[in-house]
């Protein structure tokens, strides 16, 4: 699969710092502020493989599909597709809580 196939869209996303795509074998394509950066690719895998050995009794389902990792300045959205890791880093849009 080409690198362009891979990233398709990636660049699209709004608000969007940079990105990796990370199979098993290591990191595939990255950009903007996560480009080759092999540290958060191996972080972003760790929490994968812990979170993927969560599994519901009774369920065949995978275990799940996206996770995002908020924090102050930014979110980290991981989703898992196609035996792929792709993590988008966006600015977080703060907004104020709501009095009620």
């Amino acid at each position: 699969m080409t690198t362009a196939a891979l990233t398709a869209g990636l660049e699209r996303v709004p608000d969007q710092l940079g990105y990796l795509v990370i199979s098993e074998d290591g990191v595939l394509a990255s950009a903007g502020e996560l480009e080759n950066d092999e540290q958060t690719a191996g972080v972003m895998m760790q929490m994968v493989r812990t979170a993927s050995r969560f599994v519901l009794s009774g369920s065949a389902d995978v275990p799940f599909k996206r996770m995002s990792v908020i924090l102050d300045d930014f979110v980290y959205t991981v989703t898992v597709s196609a035996q792929k890791v792709f993590v988008v880093k966006r600015q977080q849009n703060q907004r104020e809580p709501i009095n009620v």
